[in-house]
């Protein structure tokens, strides 16, 4: 065919140039890499792989080789004046500020959050009371206490239903593979034999009590004793009876499930029962489980239903359903007939997005005994609707305007506890009134030593390849003058129905703005900003759109005058960072210089990984003919060109990262500095203290902000206002 004969030239091509040019145009200084070329075929396609060896992080040869990539950055940011002053006053501006608190759950009279408490380097369990008052705060658990070294993190728990239990699962090295531990709230002691396998990304874990709290449903992965191809799939739902053998624990649900399943549960007080959400991989598709208190298992909704979200109330199954309606509807089905054809809509789409929640899709459909809150969102800033049990308008909650909100908890009284943020204000928690629908301030509000007094968010729209309007969120001082003269840090994500909003900048971008700096967030397609359509549009096949939208963000603030293309740098993590690998090698002449973490770069080989395995909902799979072409086509791995003149690189990545393999970075690493043509440095962190980022102590997260500021500092010519 015409396609197979075209491609087939084209990764000849590719092929060619990395055997013949490869010597060519390395970074100065960087370690020697061998060159072992392995060739893979996709149908009648060749592809070329010069760097396959530096997958296998085992390999003494690789261990070397990370180990003169690591020691070369440290000596690059040890020669840099900037680094340690910046390290020092980011550590001071964390250990000033308060604690933060969040991921709240009441039982009655009672109120339980983690929060942190800097300068300990990991977030603690604390319960309250129902008045929220921090200073009457009480540690039911803290892993510093457990592990000096600060590696030994809370991946997530829930209070039994009266608050005199609380299960937590606790995982070392921001690993994510956690164990579940049972602790008598009272006391602080473990109550129960530790039950493992219970979370690992990108799967995760849940819990849901039974309503006596004598027992509850959980989430497992298959035991270290069975096949490896098994191992982080797989994931079932168990029942486990408090005091029992964990080894004699009830299998539920689950053994018909996909393998790339992530498992929600979620009970709430007055319900009859437990809803399991199922997530089909990370591409947006949900079933919906009822598991009674009696055992019963009835299925809900499928995954061609575009049910996003459930939530189970005393008086009906309430959904979030986007089948004819990509910003999402409100659903209700009667408790005594769970058919879906019979759902009555009681909210219809409107201009804004319902969001459907949390990772899984659960979190998003608040009830108290009168009323509904449901999240919407708005290009990036949400908002909160209030409706009654009927789905009939009851008006706004009033927020901040640029705001979002992503928690809220029901209290005792029926009033709410919800969580605000914004960019320029640290997070609070305002207490919404039940019967006025009032807001006022709580205790629990976080303060910082830094203040954004002198600084504007506007938001401004680019203008995409295709015509689509991109938001951009700027961040910059009042009165900056738009000659172009600016330095300019640029943000992205776009993918897994995943929204850029407001979270509170902070001390490191603080730093930013007082050396002249602009900060601007780009809501790309691919995120859930305006919905369905919105991400839809940045998946599968549609990827590249995401990346046009950067490089148009990009493109937009070089013209409108904030910013030159020597003064510009891009940022972005896991996701964020495949999008800068495309974007750097398609236009590598858009920015000075680029920071990417824990980034995906090989296209072609992520699925082979368990995280990559549920990404091929998102991104597709090499195995799709279509799909194949679409991942090849952006593929940052293979589309470095040698001699290109690409911007200073500094990548990190974590040596127990279960959500991307440490192996794309070491790849794309070894491939640019063997190919760049710019005579600017290509650097490699790794942290074996470290995964994808969740979990990581204060120190590594704070090292790390260093490292990127005084590299964006040093690469831009910027001089450090610390200095």
């Amino acid at each position: 065919m015409a396609w197979q004969f075209a491609l087939t030239r084209l990764c000849g091509a590719f092929a060619l140039a990395g055997a013949v040019l490869l010597a060519h145009a390395a970074d100065p200084g960087a370690p020697p890499t061998p060159v072992k070329p392995v060739t893979d075929r996709y149908g009648d396609v060749s592809v070329n792989d010069p760097y396959r060896w530096l997958e296998k992080a085992g390999d003494p040869r690789v261990k070397q080789w990370s180990a003169a990539q690591d020691k070369r950055t440290r000596a690059y940011f040890g020669k840099l004046p900037a680094r340690q002053p910046m390290f020092d006053w980011l550590m001071k501006q964390a250990s000033a500020s308060s604690s933060a608190y969040y991921n709240l759950r009441a039982t009655p009279g009672r109120l339980f959050a983690l929060y942190n408490q800097p300068p300990r380097q990991q977030p603690m369990l604390a319960v309250l009371g129902q008045d929220a008052d921090p200073a009457k705060a009480r540690i039911v658990l803290d892993p510093n206490t457990l592990n000096p070294k600060g590696t030994t993190a809370i991946d997530w728990y829930v209070p039994s239903p009266t608050g005199k239990l609380v299960a937590v699962s606790m995982s070392e090295n921001g690993s994510e593979d956690g164990s579940l531990h049972i602790v008598d709230v009272a006391t602080g002691k473990e109550v129960d034999k530790v039950i493992p396998n219970v979370q690992y990304p990108t799967g995760g874990g849940s819990l849901a009590w039974r309503e006596d709290g004598s027992g509850f449903w959980y989430t497992r992965y298959p035991a270290a004793s069975e096949p490896a191809e098994r191992q982080h799939f797989y994931q079932q739902i168990y029942y486990h009876r408090v005091g029992d053998d964990p080894a004699k624990d009830v299998y539920v649900l689950g053994k018909d499930f996909p393998r790339v399943a992530e498992i929600a549960l979620d009970a709430r007080p007055g319900a009859p029962g437990v809803i399991a959400s199922v997530a089909n991989g990370d591409g947006g598709e949900f079933a919906h489980y009822l598991i009674a208190g009696d055992g019963g298992i009835r299925q809900v909704t499928r995954f061609e239903d575009k049910v996003v979200a459930a939530a189970l109330g005393p008086d009906g199954l309430y959904l979030i359903s986007r089948q004819g309606a990509p910003r999402g509807k409100l659903l209700k089905l009667a408790l005594d007939d769970l058919t879906l054809a019979k759902a009555q809509t009681i909210v219809p789409e409107s201009d804004a997005a319902l969001e459907p929640g949390g990772e899984f899709g659960a979190g998003n459909i608040t009830l108290t005994k009168d009323a509904i809150y449901l999240r919407e969102i708005v290009g990036g800033p949400s908002r909160v609707a209030i409706y009654g049990l009927d789905g009939k308008p009851r008006g706004q909650l009033q927020l901040p305007e640029v705001a979002t909100v992503d928690e809220m908890t029901v209290m005792d009284d029926g009033s709410l506890l919800v969580a605000v943020k914004t960019y320029l204000e640290p997070p609070q928690f305002l207490r919404v009134d039940a019967d006025s629908g009032r807001t006022k301030a709580t205790a629990l509000r976080q303060t910082s030593p830094v203040s954004f007094g002198d600084v504007e968010v506007v938001r401004e729209f680019a203008t995409s390849k295709d015509g689509t309007r991109v938001p951009l969120n700027i961040v910059r001082r009042k009165g900056l003058k738009l000659d172009g003269s600016a330095p300019l840090l640029l943000n992205g994500y776009g993918g897994y129905n995943v929204s850029l909003v407001p979270r509170f900048l902070g001390a490191a971008t603080r730093l930013w703005l007082d050396a002249g700096g602009v900060y601007v967030i780009a809501n790309l397609r691919g995120g859930g900003e305006f919905g369905e359509t919105w991400h839809t549009q940045g998946a599968l096949t549609n990827k590249q759109n995401v990346f046009d939208d950067f490089a148009a963000s990009a493109q937009y603030l070089v013209d409108k005058g904030y910013t030159s293309k020597e003064r510009m740098a891009a940022i972005g993590g896991s996701n964020g960072g495949l999008l800068m690998g495309a974007v750097f090698t398609q236009h590598p002449e858009l920015f000075r210089a680029v920071v990417s973490t824990v980034g995906i770069y090989d296209m072609l080989r992520v699925e082979l990984d368990p995280n990559g395995a549920f990404n091929v909902t998102e991104f597709g799979t090499v195995k799709n003919l279509e799909q194949f072409q679409a991942l090849y086509a952006y593929s940052p791995y293979h589309h470095v060109q040698d001699g290109a003149k690409y911007p200073a690189i500094f990548m990190a990545t974590g040596e127990t990262d279960g959500r991307v393999n440490p192996m794309h970075s070491r790849k794309m690493v070894a491939r640019l500095q063997a190919a760049t043509g710019s005579g600017r440095p290509v650097l490699l962190s790794i942290n074996a203290h470290a995964g994808h980022g969740m979990g990581s102590s204060l120190s590594i997260r704070v090292n790390q902000m260093a490292d990127i500021y005084a590299f964006l500092f040093d690469q831009l010519g910027i001089t450090s206002p610390l200095q």
